[in-house]
């Protein structure tokens, strides 16, 4: 079990740091990659409808939350949203973070922007 949990930090030490050199890598400061797009469209659709509709209304939503929250704040949510589901103190950790809420707040609420104006 120790060594389960010590895995799960280097992997999300792992996540931070990468997606850290994404950010780093972006021509502007606020310019989302290709990849984490992508990986929103794609999870959007899932959830709203595989249809052409949903390709506009999901590629729009994107558009406006990245007009919103900065990549590096839409990582730590992300990051704090997935990692808060690990069972255990390293998912208390991230249930709890003053910085891992506040961050989820800023994307809960970009994406409720994003609902408003694209569907």
């Amino acid at each position: 079990m120790k060594l389960a949990g010590q895995l799960r930090l280097i992997v999300a030490a792992l996540t931070v740091w990468t997606a850290t050199a994404c950010v780093a890598r972006a021509e502007e400061a606020n310019d989302y990659p290709t990849s984490a797009r992508a990986e929103y469209v794609y999870g959007c659709m899932k959830a709203n409808g595989e249809s052409r509709q949903s390709i506009e209304q999901c590629s729009c939503s994107i558009d406006v939350v990245a007009s919103i929250v900065s990549y590096e704040r839409y990582v730590t949510a992300e990051t704090a949203l997935s990692m808060s589901q690990v069972r255990g103190n390293l998912g208390v950790q991230f249930r709890t973070s003053e910085q891992a809420n506040t961050a989820v707040n800023d994307l809960r609420r970009a994406q409720a922007e994003a609902e408003v104006r694209c569907f």
